[in-house]
């Protein structure tokens, strides 16, 4: 079938120029990825949109998968995209896009696949693509075997995962990326003729729901608000709803740049690695509103039955999972947030709820800063992200990883409005943190970027994604990329979680890092780098990296024994961290020099205003 001309198309085009031509009016303009010949087609075809599509080359494939779920929550378009290869390619894409599944980002992956002639006989890199994604791409999976379907499948895989916020897959059988591109299919029977034109989604539920939900919020003395990323884009009418209810508002990792971290009644993150406020938020509050929050963590939530409860999500299949609310709103957080505070009503919340909320809040966060102050061997972690929220520039995105990094960011940083911040939320996956920061720079290469690590994750994809940085950061009107590494050479979050959860001591065979000179690895590349190695070299050390001309990794030599705390540290908790210890834990020496006055800044009472 010969290539039938169309306006944005030369008449030689292929396939595979549809492709980048039709995806381009689903607004996808950069594509990561690794280029391999299951795909030569598509990066030839990057290659002819010169100017019109990007093609980043990163490292890895799992850096492609994680950067296009990160290109989506850092704005830099409506759908990420990934273009692998064959075979191996298109296996180390999939962590990167369970990411994006889970945090509900909207992906399309382009795999590359074996010649159709060739497939069913055990050609090389040959796999059942289509077996192996079924997962992953559940919502949207096929093979593209004819010209003629190219339109529909790409609008389709556009169409799903932006109206189910997830990832969708075409499969690429390298010979039909180079055959003729048939942009009109012919009218006729078993073809299909579809539209780029994206759906509408429900933004405000029914009026007579919404009254319902301000019924049960209206009578509420002790309120708390759960926002997650659900809320991203709805800053004031999160803040305007806050007030009228007189609510605390706790905050999901995922959605930390929804509200101003410096309010006093914003009692910051939830969870495992959350702050005591938050627990005491949920313990207390008589009514409880969730919006764009899926965490998933029931003890956190209050008891069932002591709180009334209304939730707001985008998906209505979602609501009702995490506590038994009685009112859900399907919708998108803005629209049904204004919708609601038409339905409340002008006045005031409770000023003596918020009042606890804030004395709980400042004491909580005094005793964080001290146990930051506190000296350690040889560098205390919590001090550099204390003194990093201090430094943190008014437009700064933040890229962190999974390990202590992220409870440290949790613990320090005050998110405000302006900044963004995301991580691998749901699937929790180390070596995200780079990936995320390389998304969020070619989003916004005007802005200054910050990723958070542990020395974990990055031995696992930053010491490689570095060369990335170092490839492109020249392009870069902003240079400002600065790589914060926790070089503690212990897989610090698996030791504590198997002292306090399996009571057993720290596996050095399985947790010991090697020590790795990182500042000098930068240097090698041409970037800068700095050592951190005493207390006194953590005063300035943000204003100093934040003033170089080019990207910077911070080598953080610090402690392995500080604890993550946990805001409410169960008795069963402290007697297997004691098990660990009394059985040989070979830093048991720093458990007791770094828990006891840890442990005594955080839970000791103390006055009101201090």
């Amino acid at each position: 079938m010969g290539a039938e001309h169309d306006g944005n198309l030369p008449r030689d085009a292929t396939v595979a120029d549809y492709l980048v031509a039709r995806l381009a009016e689903w607004g996808v303009h950069r594509y990561y990825g690794y280029p391999g010949d299951g795909i030569n087609g598509m990066t030839s075809a990057l290659q002819r949109a010169e100017g019109r599509a990007r093609f980043i080359q990163v490292r890895h494939e799992e850096t492609a998968g994680f950067a296009a779920g990160a290109h989506v929550k850092y704005g830099g378009g409506p759908l990420g995209c990934v273009v692998v290869t064959s075979g191996p390619g298109a296996i180390h894409a999939l962590n990167g896009l369970y990411d994006a599944k889970l945090d509900h980002q909207p992906v399309v992956a382009l795999l590359g696949h074996t010649a159709l002639p060739a497939e069913g006989g055990g050609y090389y890199q040959e796999v059942d693509l289509v077996s192996l994604y079924k997962d992953v791409a559940s919502a949207f999976l096929a093979q593209l075997d004819d010209p003629s379907q190219a339109r529909h499948l790409v609008d389709r895989a556009c169409r799903t995962a932006l109206a189910r916020r997830t990832v969708t897959a075409l499969v690429l059988p390298s010979d039909v990326q180079d055959l003729p591109a048939v942009p009109h299919p012919p009218h006729a029977h078993g073809y299909y003729h579809t539209s780029a034109v994206p759906s509408s989604e429900p933004t405000v539920p029914p009026e007579a729901d919404v009254r319902r939900a301000a019924e049960v919020l209206r009578g509420g003395e002790r309120v708390a608000m759960l926002v997650g990323q659900g809320a991203l884009g709805a800053e004031d009418e999160v803040r305007r709803i806050a007030d009228r209810l007189g609510a605390g508002v706790a905050t999901a990792l995922l959605g930390f740049a929804a509200v101003d971290h410096r309010q006093p009644w914003v009692t910051g993150a939830i969870g495992l690695l959350g702050s005591r406020p938050s627990w005491q938020l949920m313990r207390e509050c008589d009514r409880l509103l969730i919006v764009g929050s899926q965490m998933p963590y029931s003890e956190f939530y209050p008891p069932e039955g002591q709180a009334r409860a209304v939730q707001i999500d985008i998906d209505g299949t979602r609501m009702g999972l995490r506590y038994p609310t009685e009112v859900n709103l399907t919708g998108d957080a803005g629209p049904t947030l204004r919708a609601l505070l038409r339905e409340l009503g002008p006045g005031p919340g409770p000023t003596a709820w918020r009042a606890t909320i804030a004395d709980a809040t400042g004491k909580w966060r005094a005793a964080q800063r001290e146990v930051a102050a506190q000296p350690a061997e040889p560098v205390n972690p919590q001090s550099l992200f204390a003194t990093l929220d201090d430094a943190l520039p008014g437009d700064a995105m933040l890229a962190v990883d999974c390990g202590t990094a992220t409870a440290w960011y949790a613990r320090h940083v005050r998110v405000r409005p302006g900044m963004l911040a995301s991580l691998s939320g749901t699937l929790l996956s180390m070596g995200g943190g780079m990936p995320y920061a390389l998304a969020a720079k070619f989003a916004h290469p005007d802005r200054p970027v910050i990723a958070l690590l542990g020395d974990g994750a990055m031995q696992m994809n930053g010491v490689n994604e570095l060369i990335t940085v170092a490839k492109y950061w020249r392009e870069w009107s902003d240079p400002r990329f600065v790589v914060l590494v926790l070089n503690n050479r212990d897989l610090a979050f698996v030791s504590w979680e198997q002292r306090s959860g399996e009571g057993t001591p720290m596996f050095p065979d399985s947790q010991d890092l090697p020590d790795v000179a990182y500042h000098r690895w930068a240097e090698v590349l041409g970037l800068g780098g700095e050592l951190v190695d005493s207390p006194g070299l953590v005063d300035g050390l943000w204003q100093r990296v934040l003033d170089t001309d080019r990207p910077v990794v911070v080598n953080a030599v610090v402690d392995p024994a500080e604890l993550m705390l946990p805001p409410h540290f169960t008795a069963e908790q402290a007697r297997k961290t004691a098990a660990a210890v009394l059985r040989g834990d070979s830093d048991r020496a720093g458990i007791v020099r770094r828990g006891v006055p840890a442990a005594l800044a955080t839970y000791r009472p103390r006055r009101r205003g201090r």
